[in-house]
């Protein structure tokens, strides 16, 4: 059985200069043709949401027909009610992986929209439709003993946001403190790097191991990997006992029931914060924009530009060309940019 997640197992080498200007050229740098900039009210707050979203497929040399697994939603109004309004991306994996985020996306926003109890506790609420829609996925027709998708999402109710994370794709809100706009990130990446993750997955069952080290080129016995910037090149992952799958680089998934039996859950981290007038947008993205761009890097781009379609584009090519010069393909790509405005202290 192979390795379930997209970036895994394969080797990329690094581009050459005499083909990245052509490689450069693969990407559209346009938002859509159906797309605009959308503004959403919060009426009970009085501020409105100005927002924009990009996807670019991935440029894949070795599999030029592979379909962009990175999937968004965004509905506005949940249940009816003008304060609440709900921004998600989804990264699937594996060989049913644009199945599955696709699946995941409706039957996620689905699921909330008929919680009679969501509004009186978002983050209960929240937790259960992940596990819920975990359920279905196994339950349907796709296939996903060896696919999935990771899922950041973002849920405005009123002032408040909460944000569930399963995977390591990135929620980051910026905060406006004087001359400066800093980076805070809404999730933290759920990959063997953290060592709480990696000690709940090992409890279940999982190897933690790089590819080098499954392969023998390394001792398996070391079990420090550095971080997530340094050797992202060949990251820790999880591998069942006495076999070399699943290969999963994260720990948290909806979908992936092999790698379901040893520890990889559906069970989302949910952050809440209090929107303040001191924050002025926050990010929604796929890791194919976090692999080579930091968060502070993500909000300092954003600043740049008045209007996030711009934004969106000027994320979407960086990082397209960051991952060129790495290697010689890229990650699908996806970035919703949400502004906050005329939000004030009551």
């Amino acid at each position: 059985m192979g390795c379930i997640h997209g970036k895994c197992c394969s080797r990329y080498p690094k581009s050459s200069n005499g083909d990245k200007n052509e490689e450069l050229d693969v990407f559209t740098g346009q938002i859509p043709a159906n797309s605009s900039l959308e503004v959403v009210d919060v009426p009970s707050q009085n501020y409105r949401l100005e927002y924009s979203v990009l996807t670019q497929r991935g440029y894949y040399p070795e599999t030029p027909e592979k379909e962009n697994q990175d999937s968004y939603y965004i509905r506005t109004n949940i249940q009816g009610n003008l304060d609440a309004h709900f921004f998600g991306v989804f990264d699937g994996h594996g060989q049913f992986g644009t199945q599955c985020s696709n699946f995941v996306k409706e039957r996620l926003v689905e699921i909330l929209s008929n919680d009679a109890t969501l509004f009186d506790d978002p983050v209960k609420g929240y937790k259960a439709a992940f596990l819920s829609t975990n359920d279905e996925l196994h339950s349907s027709d796709i296939d996903d003993s060896m696919s999935g998708t990771t899922a950041i999402t973002a849920l405005v109710i009123e002032d408040r946001l909460y944000v569930a994370n399963v995977g390591d794709s990135r929620a980051v809100i910026a905060i406006k403190e004087g001359n400066r706009v800093l980076a805070q990130d809404l999730s933290y990446d759920q990959t063997p790097f953290r060592k709480d993750e990696c000690e709940r997955v090992k409890l279940c069952g999982a190897r933690v191991l790089s590819v080098d080290q499954v392969e023998g080129l390394k001792d398996p016995g070391i079990q420090s990997w550095g971080d997530e910037e340094t050797e992202g090149g060949d990251p820790p992952r999880l591998w069942v006992q006495n076999g070399m799958y699943p290969g999963t680089a994260f720990t948290r998934s909806i979908g992936d029931s092999t790698a379901e039996k040893i520890g990889v859950v559906a069970d989302p981290e949910v952050l809440t914060v209090q929107l303040k007038p001191s924050h002025p947008f926050f990010v929604v993205a796929s890791d194919g924009v976090f692999e080579f761009l930091s968060s502070q890097t993500v909000v300092d781009m954003v600043t740049k530009h008045a209007d996030p379609r711009d934004a969106c584009v000027s994320i979407a090519r960086e990082s397209y060309k960051l991952w060129l010069e790495r290697e010689n393909r890229t990650d699908d790509i996806t970035v919703i940019i949400v502004h906050i405005k005329d939000l004030t202290t009551v």
